[in-house]
């Protein structure tokens, strides 16, 4: 699955091709009797080296899905003056391990129009902003290359029919927002349009993309309760889905901090704690949205908020895993896992669950520059073997 770092995990079984591919998953059974039974196992690994039916039962819609990494890319040998058209998605399959591209979405569909370089700007890439939320990927802001917003409906990506479509139109189609997920909906906040509006700086739109919402006529953005201020909009930033509420903080690097949180319940705002906002010093992701992992993008150290004593506490990890981490510019969390994009263009994992935490890096397709990472189920491939 990957490159050995500070420690790796355990290195690939070799695979037995076995069986006929019409014979029974398990012999005597019923073959769905025999897919609940094989559902029961938690290695993948263990499924796939069996047999080919096995394999690609793994991967057939029915089954179910384990989890795998997401990755947006920009080709890294492209030239810096041209609009991009190397932006693209892949998935990691930990089973196999390889890197798979999404299949391509519909030509209609904004990917082409978004910019990463441009001219004007010589060392600063535009951000590319994406969430993930009820099983799907999204792709929600980000600019043309008229510096003006590229999106105006989400490109949605759902790893089950391995198929993209796109979200109804956003309110007001924004770039350098926040952007974010909490139970199953998204979130876009303050950010810029066209040009500067105080309006837009101050508004939230939220979709929510649970399936019983989904299947509504309605299904459209809901406006929410206006933002205090004006002061979110300066830069592409994640509004952190975290027990019910979305945590925002309005820069990063090592300027002056402010902090707010939105009640998703309540409809409301909130000031962010003075002893929780100084934990922000590099990206921060929360475990299922009950958890708060801090990764500091100039020591590389792990922290973990302790929301009884309202601190943050220092995750221990292996010798060697704060250089590996340094340099942190995007976290997500998911299965005891945190998977960490890096400013030198690593993507870099971190076992929290262990004692300490393993570090290891995951190889990356050559001339590939990764932008963010999610944990999404893995993509349905009826005809993978």
């Amino acid at each position: 699955m990957s490159t050995a770092a500070a420690e790796s995990p355990p290195a690939k079984r070799r695979r037995i091709v076995t069986g006929n591919e019409n014979s029974a998953l398990i012999e005597g059974l019923p073959d769905h009797i025999s897919e609940i039974c094989l559902s029961k196992v938690n290695r993948p690994s263990l499924l796939s080296a069996v047999c080919t039916r096995w394999r690609r039962l793994l991967y057939s819609p029915e089954f179910p899905s384990f989890p795998s990494l997401y990755a947006l890319f920009v080709d890294s040998t492209s030239d810096p003056g041209r609009v991009n058209p190397s932006v693209r998605f892949m998935c990691f399959n930990p089973v196999s391990p390889k890197w798979y591209p999404l299949p391509p979405p519909p030509p209609d569909l904004p990917l082409h129009r978004i910019l990463y370089r441009h001219p004007s700007f010589i060392s600063f890439n535009l951000p590319i902003q994406c969430v993930s939320a009820a099983g799907k990927l999204i792709l929600i802001a980000g600019s043309n290359q008229q510096l003006s917003p590229a999106i105006s409906h989400p490109l949605i990506f759902d790893p089950i029919s391995s198929s993209w479509s796109s979200g109804p139109q956003i309110g007001s189609p924004r770039r350098w927002c926040a952007t974010g997920a909490c139970d199953g909906a998204i979130y876009i906040a303050s950010g810029i349009s066209s040009q500067f509006s105080s309006t837009v700086a101050k508004s939230i739109e939220k979709l929510d993309l649970t399936d019983q919402n989904r299947n509504n006529r309605r299904f459209n953005w809901e406006k929410l309760r206006d933002m205090r201020d004006l002061r979110f909009s300066r830069e592409a930033i994640d509004a952190v889905g975290y027990r019910r509420k979305l945590l925002m903080v309005n820069v990063k690097g090592d300027a002056i901090k402010e902090g707010a949180i939105y009640d998703v319940v309540k409809d409301d705002w909130e000031a962010m704690p003075e002893e929780m906002l100084v934990g922000w010093r590099g990206p921060v992701a929360a475990m299922e949205e009950e958890i708060l992992y801090s990764v500091d993008e100039r020591r590389g150290t792990v922290r973990k908020y302790d929301d009884e004593n309202r601190e943050w506490r220092e995750v221990a990890v292996v010798d060697g895993g704060e250089e590996l981490l340094k340099g942190a510019t995007q976290v997500t969390a998911d299965s005891g896992k945190l998977c960490v994009v890096t400013v030198d263009g690593k993507i870099v994992v971190a076992d929290v669950v262990a004692e300490p935490a393993k570090i290891w890096n995951v190889e990356i397709p050559d001339g590939l520059e990764p932008v963010s990472v999610h944990v999404l189920p893995r993509m349905s491939q009826p005809d993978f073997c």
